[in-house]
């Protein structure tokens, strides 16, 4: 089956009320291991790479791999640009053939953030691939990267998705990548 994109994957996960398994991959025994999995599972799977792992090898390395495994199963499969550092590296992962990718303006301030993934989502948008945004930090360790993180505001939530014309959002709810210092501490508002 073809790579399939995010939007038609989370769509039909949100209509049906299951959600989808999103893993980062380093290499083609990983992507091998998990598809396996999603197969056995009978579920759809988005893999993912990031930054500092395209680095040593490249989106169309990861793309051509992802691609060929996706062809010889029967689940659906996205290939997923995770954190994305730049708009360069958004065009990358683009013309390589992923399926969806998250640029991650987070660091920035709200008003360059905003800029930034709205640029992202034009580019990609002519192509039919959705764009995930963050807004708030989410903590951790993510990729090369640690953070303390911080809560999104809700308001600022609001206007980055009006503005940015994104697709789905990562925000910072008190969670985090990784193993957890403390017991995290999640604000839900209802």
């Amino acid at each position: 089956m073809p790579l399939t994109t995010t939007t038609e994957m989370l769509k039909k996960a949100q209509e049906q009320g299951y959600a989808v398994g999103a893993f980062n991959v380093e290499n083609m025994e990983m992507a091998q291991a998990i598809i396996g999995a999603a197969e056995e599972l009978k579920a759809p799977v988005i893999l993912q790479t990031t930054p500092s792992t395209v680095r040593y090898a490249g989106t169309h390395l990861y793309a051509a791999n992802v691609r060929a495994l996706a062809e010889r199963t029967d689940v659906p499969v996205a290939l997923h640009l995770d954190h994305g550092d730049s708009f360069a590296l958004c065009v990358q992962a683009l013309r390589s053939g992923y399926t969806s990718v998250m640029i991650d303006g987070s660091k920035l301030p709200l008003e360059e953030n905003i800029d930034l993934t709205q640029q992202v989502c034009e580019m990609c948008s002519a192509a039919g691939i959705p764009v995930e945004g963050e807004i708030g930090r989410v903590g951790g360790k993510e990729d090369d990267l640690e953070s303390d993180g911080g809560y999104t505001v809700p308001e600022e939530a609001v206007r980055f998705e009006r503005e940015s014309g994104l697709f789905s959002m990562a925000v910072g709810v008190g969670t985090a990548h990784g193993f957890y210092k403390e017991e995290p501490r999640p604000r839900w508002r209802g």
